[in-house]
């Protein structure tokens, strides 16, 4: 599929090599800190590849778990990944299939940024959560903490200024812990819990850190697809020149989010 601003999720592979990697890191510190029981219904809402998923299954005890996913490609890379351990199902996240009152937590990984209408969104995670369930989500912090991103939307930038409309800092206000939290507000949530989460993203050297801007999957690989050799040569050479390098040869990087968890009121 294709999202608004011309970002494109189809294929899973690529996807895990760009940023998935990196959110499998983050779930597992947004999920120990909602302190949730075991035994529970979940829904995963655009699960993508699995990485959450795959958490909640290892770490939460779940008595059963369903990812919702609209890309078949990125359903087919968590069927795989999961093995048959949660139902999957494709849908969009402002028309779950599932019934209401059905889970006992509706997580949404990294997804509420690409949902055209998050209000709609949520008003669909209350109608499934039960009474007194958790509702919860993570977003990357665009702005200033998600180095690798960062650091690339700069140098793009720098070269070419129509590059600015297109950062995902610009592009997605839910970047912002305030707007995060108005918007559950304004879904009726109660118990609303801000957190900041931080992850290291260190790659093995320049071509790990460039290579997976070459997939065409999402808003800063799009714009990469989108340049010509001499641009993308120009870019490959101002990225080298502004990225940290060890004594080893890698480049360590952190990778920072918000978590923002909820109840749905009794």
């Amino acid at each position: 599929m294709s999202e608004p601003g011309g970002d494109r999720w189809e294929r899973g592979d690529a996807y895990e090599r760009f940023v998935g990697r990196w959110s499998a890191l983050l779930a597992v510190p947004f999920l120990d800190g909602l302190g949730v029981a075991d035994g529970l219904d979940w829904l995963d809402v655009g699960c993508g590849t699995g990485a959450l998923t795959e958490a909640v299954l290892e770490r939460c005890a779940p008595a059963s778990v369903v990812g919702v996913e609209p890309s078949a490609g990125f359903l087919s890379v968590a069927a795989e990944r999961l093995g048959g351990r949660a139902e999957l199902l494709r849908g969009s996240a402002d028309a779950l299939p599932a019934p209401s009152a059905s889970r006992d937590a509706v997580v949404f990984g990294l997804v509420l940024n690409f949902v055209p209408d998050v209000q709609a969104a949520l008003a669909e995670a209350v109608r499934v959560a039960r009474p007194g369930g958790t509702i919860a989500a993570t977003v990357w912090d665009y702005g200033a903490r998600m180095e690798f991103l960062r650091i690339f939307w700069d140098a793009a930038v720098e070269l070419d200024q129509e590059a600015a409309a297109l950062d995902e800092a610009v592009r997605f206000p839910l970047s912002d812990p305030r707007a995060l939290r108005r918007a559950f507000e304004t879904a009726g949530l109660t118990g609303i819990v801000v957190l900041a989460i931080e992850v290291p993203t260190v790659f093995a050297d320049f071509d790990d850190y460039l290579r997976p801007f070459l997939g065409g999957q999402g808003p800063a690989p799009s714009y990469v697809a989108g340049l010509d050799r001499a641009a993308l040569d120009r870019l490959r050479d101002h990225l080298i020149g502004h990225l940290p390098v060890a004594d080893d040869g890698t480049i360590p990087l952190t990778a920072g989010a918000w978590a923002i968890s909820a109840s749905r009121a009794w």
